[in-house]
């Protein structure tokens, strides 16, 4: 045979292999997965509805589109209480809210969202991913064939907005307010009647008198609904929301009959909107803040440190029958308070620690 033939033959058919190689993903790639996503957030709402829409995006982008996600806001394809439902059921596949709405699906379930006087953002984030707390989390949302994800925080939240000063607990006594999860019940113990609404029909009930007083986040997205215009006096601390875990509910069915790579995908991209969000409201509370007192002219309020103490005492007495009530209650309670009691001991040396020696300095 001519070698000179024999060569140009063979490196015709190495290109030409080499084609096909490159080529290879294309031939053999995998078939594009379309998900939903419902929402309990009024569609583009800053901060938690832009939160759905940027973890939409995330796993979009880090999955070359193979996996893509198409968010739906609150009434827009369920109701937004009913999102819990839809994703079990497999009428949309992720979901996205906060978990303390569930409590009427296992009491536990609101540990995972906020504990009056509980964990702050980075303590949640510590708890869930190194503390116990991820394990607990599944092993209840399994029964509802979900798989559960944090996927942002709001930070420690406002304490409210109120149309008379709070000088004392008894303040608190025939208002209705709307307050979800362990703070409703903990005002309810105070007094108040506790209301449970969507973000989308908090303004309108306010403004109606169907409510006195509300919380909502913080001033971020407090400015951004117009509080302001029908409240006067705004309070702090968030005594009952120290920091906000935003979950992302995943359909289980649909989760594990995704390929490995896809499946860490999802759990790395929960992350990265966790720290996003935290992010975003850290960079734009203090300015919102501002915009609301200066501008708005709103009474900000501390809670005096009577109210505080009282609010306390009964935190732990609704904390502690919340935990005696079914053995996953006790369970996840066991694991939350071993977690905060250590990460007050750090705290204090650490964290608040380091405020006090600042605050020597500079004065915000």
């Amino acid at each position: 045979m001519d070698r000179r033939k024999f060569l140009k033959t063979a490196g015709a058919g190495a290109v030409a292999a080499g084609t096909l190689m490159a080529g290879a993903p294309a031939v053999h790639a995998q078939k594009k997965i379309r998900w939903k996503m419902v929402t309990t957030w009024p569609k583009n709402f800053p901060g938690l509805g832009t939160g759905a829409n940027n973890l939409a995006k995330i796993i979009g982008t880090m999955s070359g589109g193979q996996l893509e996600v198409k968010v739906f806001g609150a009434g827009e394809l369920v109701p937004p209480f009913e999102s819990f439902d839809a994703v079990s059921q497999g009428t949309a596949e992720m979901g996205h809210g906060a978990a303390y709405y569930w409590k009427g699906k296992s009491e536990a379930a609101q540990f995972f969202a906020a504990v009056p006087f509980g964990l702050n953002a980075q303590e949640m984030s510590g708890w869930i991913n190194y503390g116990g707390g991820q394990e607990l989390w599944d092993e209840i949302y399994s029964n509802f064939n979900l798989k559960a994800f944090a996927a942002g925080n709001t930070g420690v939240q406002m304490g409210g907005w109120f149309n008379k000063e709070i000088k004392s607990a008894n303040d608190y006594k025939g208002l209705k307010m709307r307050m979800p999860g362990l703070g409703g019940e903990v005002i309810k113990r105070a007094g108040a009647t506790p209301v449970s609404l969507p973000g989308g029909e908090i303004f309108q009930a306010l403004q109606s008198g169907a409510i006195d007083a509300t919380e909502w986040v913080g001033p971020y997205n407090d400015l951004a609904f117009g509080f302001y215009k029908v409240a006067k006096y705004y309070y702090w601390p968030g005594w009952h929301e120290p920091g906000t875990v935003l979950e992302c509910f995943v359909n289980k069915k649909a989760y594990e009959e995704l390929p490995s790579d896809l499946r860490e995908i999802v759990k790395q991209a929960m992350k990265a909107a966790y720290n996003d969000m935290f992010s975003e409201f850290t960079a734009r509370n203090n300015g919102a803040l501002s915009t609301l007192v200066k501008q708005h002219n709103v009474q900000l309020r501390r809670f005096s440190d009577d109210v505080l103490k009282k609010m306390g005492e009964l935190s732990k007495s609704v904390v502690a029958e919340v935990a005696a009530k079914d053995p996953m209650s006790k369970k996840v309670f066991e694991s939350f308070q071993s977690f905060r009691e250590q990460s007050v001991s750090w705290g204090r040396i650490g964290e608040e620690g380091y405020s006090l020696a600042r605050s020597l300095t500079f004065q915000g």
